[in-house]
């Protein structure tokens, strides 16, 4: 059994030496060491020999493997700091070299406008009020002086969740709440998301943004309206735009109108995108019916006022000069890193 044991040992030392990694390494410990490995076996044939030499073949047998164990342990280590370092040597990394930036965002067209157009109000005197986007049928129709009736209500294309909830078509049900919770002198605007079941095209979008503003006091007359839009607009392209007001209906306002603004592309000369006529609409505007007032408690005999409203995505287009509505939602970033 002596000689056995030697045998086995000197056959796992000329193993050992040809090791090159953790895997081979695993697979000799199992071969000699395992619960099938060359001692087990030594361990399984002492049934046949006397009382007396079990004990001593026994010892042999872990004294071998104790000696078998440690010297796997020592390769282990060296193994292990081998891969260390072989590792770092891959890994150098060359402090010299330029660093890889990370691409910064930037803020979208849409957002750039809405907050260039807030501060504007801001620094008019304006507050900034909200609403919901899932509104009351009374808020965004009947307290407009849009009743069920009214034809109004098939040009504004509504989302309807039901007879009295709708996704609202414009921000003016802020405004009636607005009048609702405060007292006149009242002078805000609502931005916010708006919903209409449009076809989507280069101009029209089932979601789009609208900015609504509200002036209430007493005293307020047409030309308080005119000198608020004609500053505005001023602030927002410059000062050669040129405006001009066109009668309109709209059922909220009488009199009503709309602006125009001076095509961005062609400055009033004539083109294709302003058909020629040198001018693009901009905003709807009027003084605030007395029927509105009424509604939000307000005695229309005491106050006056106006209100206007238009469209962001058309204020964005015209400000940077886009052609297309679909742009400024389709998420393509080789046109949103244009305006970091």
């Amino acid at each position: 059994m002596r000689e056995q044991i030697e045998a086995i040992k000197k056959s796992f030392n000329e193993k050992i030496e040809n090791l090159k990694n953790g895997e081979e390494l695993e697979k000799l410990r199992v071969e000699y060491l395992g619960k099938k490995g060359e001692f087990t076996k030594i361990l399984r044939s002492m049934g046949g020999l006397s009382p007396e030499e079990r004990p001593l073949v026994g010892k042999l047998v872990n004294e071998a493997k104790e000696e078998l164990e440690e010297k796997i342990q020592s390769l282990k280590e060296v193994i292990r700091e081998r891969a260390t370092e072989e590792k770092l040597r891959n890994e150098v990394i060359d402090i010299t070299l330029p660093g890889v930036k990370s691409p910064m965002g930037g803020k979208h067209p849409l957002m750039i406008t809405m907050e260039k157009i807030e501060n504007i109000f801001l620094e008019m005197g304006f507050t900034i009020e909200e609403g919901p986007e899932v509104e009351l049928d009374y808020y965004n129709f009947e307290s407009l002086n849009i009743p069920k009736d009214h034809p109004a209500r098939g040009e504004q294309d509504t989302f309807y969740i039901d007879d009295n909830v709708v996704l609202r078509t414009q921000t003016s049900p802020v405004q009636i709440r607005t009048i609702e919770n405060q007292k006149p002198p009242i002078k805000m605007i609502s931005p916010g998301k708006v919903y209409r079941s449009d076809d989507v095209d280069a101009t029209h979008s089932p979601i789009f943004y609208q900015i609504e503003g509200l002036v209430i006091d007493k005293g307020i007359t047409f030309a308080d309206l005119k000198g608020t839009l004609e500053q505005f607009v001023k602030k927002l392209y410059g000062d050669d735009i040129k405006t001009k007001f066109r009668p309109h209906h709209f059922p909220f306002t009488e009199p009503s109108a709309e602006m125009d603004g001076t095509c961005f592309v062609c400055h009033g000369e004539g083109c294709k995108v302003c058909k020629g006529e040198g001018f693009i609409e901009l905003l709807g505007c009027g003084m605030v019916h007395p029927e509105v007032l009424k509604k939000g408690g307000i005695d229309p005999e005491v106050y006056s006022g106006f209100a206007f409203g238009f469209g962001l995505d058309r204020m964005t287009m015209q400000k940077f000069g886009i052609d297309d509505i679909r742009l400024l939602y389709e998420s393509d970033m080789r046109f949103l890193k244009q305006f970091k």
